[in-house]
């Protein structure tokens, strides 16, 4: 096993990634900006480098900075979490070069399935489903228009070189392809310095569901099951649960097979997700390949007991996977929320500032993964994500009424967070039902929602302030009215009624 690794991220992930050093005894060391001097994850390492600016541009996307750490630290490998440079080839090429250990895939399978063009011949080449489209790059309005007519209106018009959303338009008419394609290019230029575009048929209202896999370097290649990640904002993931509530075990089999498949096919090796989107009539297709370490992992470990980073780990180190596809099983349900620095009231716009109090939920079968502490200034500079609220239960049903309990004990003051937005959705009985689609936030949550369950909650407060107030002064008690915090009441009230 390694003798020293370097995290080369930050925030939550990054605290995750270091607790699993802590846990196998190996010594860590984590890189830092000026925005995060003071964050957790330079408290939780053995060792913490400076890196730059805050700017990422200017630190944490700095190959040649952090191969330099790497050396100086005389750390051997290097686990870049999630985001960043987890998916960028050359920093996997700059690790091979320098003789360190990039604990995840080769820069060969990164390039590969990196490029969503690519992959998809080599997912079709090993005859897995995939949506109906181009087959390659496009950039002709004309030959667009062919394949548009040919698969059929709606199209999805998708960038080659990266994910998240950018680079990615709905065409429903011919006259809107032209203008949707060059908005496209221009997004992807911008966002991943490739203006690749490629079309597919556009599923109406489909199920986003994932498959975690780990593969060795002997040929070895499990799958963990599957994650739903459908409840969606803009392409960006906000809740995931394991299992989903539509997938029978017939289905699974036939698409954890796939992910094998897929696997395989592309000569993978560490911890990855095969995606697929899952249509109405339970059609499954090939989406895409993510060859990082995934924000919702540990969905998976809770339902399986497998600890992903750790195996990561092993796989890196040339160790054998310790289990065969018959050795796991599913264990009870489990659901995270993304907790995130954003304002669900308004569009969720980022959030900044810093966390005047933060009380963590707690109790059985409630994990949080949290890159941040009473004091600390949120900055405006990364990824709005903060924390991951995760919940094991035995059944579904009792794994969503713990995650309404763990929301309501998450308090977090000083800046907005998502924590309103996953208590809306745990009370919505589409999603309750399990009825749910990548179209659900669009459809039935809307900004109105909100506001009304905030004005319901602040008239059960008025309510019980005036009842209070009147029973004091009926009573002459010389209680001051600060002794009873009607707000707190009021929460807990509206809380009971709902569950």
């Amino acid at each position: 096993m390694f003798k020293k690794i370097l995290v080369a991220n930050r925030g939550e992930i990054a605290v995750r990634v270091l607790r699993a050093c802590r846990e196998m005894g190996i010594p860590s060391v984590t890189v830092y900006s000026d925005a995060d001097k003071t964050a957790l994850h330079t408290q939780s390492a053995d060792e913490a480098y400076y890196l730059g600016p805050a700017p990422a541009i200017e630190s944490y996307l700095r190959i040649d900075a952090i191969i330099e750490v790497a050396r100086t630290a005389h750390a051997e490998a290097i686990h870049p979490g999630y985001g960043f440079l987890a998916e960028n080839t050359q920093f996997a090429r700059a690790c091979e070069k320098a003789g360190i250990a990039f604990i995840g895939p080769t820069s060969a399978a990164i390039e590969l399935l990196g490029d969503k063009i690519a992959s998809k011949k080599t997912m079709t080449a090993a005859g897995i489903p995939c949506i109906p489209g181009t087959d390659g790059a496009i950039a002709e309005p004309e030959k667009a228009h062919h394949v548009a007519q040919e698969i059929g209106f709606p199209v999805l018009i998708k960038a080659a070189g990266g994910g998240g959303g950018k680079g990615m338009r709905v065409v429903r008419e011919r006259k809107e392809l032209q203008s949707a394609m060059k908005q496209a290019m221009s997004e992807a230029q911008s966002a991943f310095g490739n203006p690749t575009i490629f079309i597919e048929k556009f599923l109406e209202a489909p199920r986003h569901i994932e498959f975690q896999i780990l593969a060795d370097h002997h040929g070895n290649v499990v799958h963990l099951f599957e994650r739903e990640c459908s409840v969606q904002r803009r392409h960006q993931k906000l809740i995931e649960e394991s299992p989903s509530p539509i997938v029978t075990p017939e289905l699974r089999k036939q698409m954890g097979d796939a992910a094998v498949k897929a696997v395989k096919a592309s000569h993978y090796t560490n911890a990855g997700t095969v995606e697929f989107m899952v249509d109405r009539e339970r059609n499954f297709y090939f989406l895409e390949m993510n060859t990082r370490l995934q924000v919702e992992h540990p969905v998976t470990e809770m339902i399986t007991g497998v600890d992903i980073v750790k195996e990561q780990f092993n796989i890196t180190a040339g160790n054998v996977l310790p289990m065969q596809q018959e050795d796991l099983a599913m264990m009870g349900a489990a659901i995270e929320c993304r907790i995130s620095a954003e304002d669900p009231e308004n569009n969720f716009a980022p959030s900044t500032g810093t966390i005047q109090e933060m009380i963590l939920p707690g109790g059985p079968g409630v994990r949080v993964d949290s890159g941040v502490y009473k004091g600390f200034t949120v900055p405006i500079f990364y990824d709005p994500l903060i924390a991951k609220l995760l919940v094991w239960a035995p059944t579904r049903e009792e794994a969503i009424q713990r995650m309404k309990r763990a929301l309501y004990e998450y308090s977090i003051r000083g800046i907005k967070t998502s924590i309103p937005f996953h208590q809306l959705v745990m009370d919505h009985e589409k999603f309750v039902a399990g009825e749910y689609d990548t179209t659900f936030i669009d459809r039935v949550l809307k900004k109105i929602e909100y506001r009304k369950h905030y004005q319901e909650i602040a008239a059960i407060a008025s309510a019980i302030g005036r009842s209070l107030s009147d029973r004091r002064a009926a009573a002459g008690s010389p209680l001051s009215r600060e002794g009873v915090n009607p707000w707190k009441m009021a929460g807990r009230k509206s809380m009971m009624r709902r569950m």
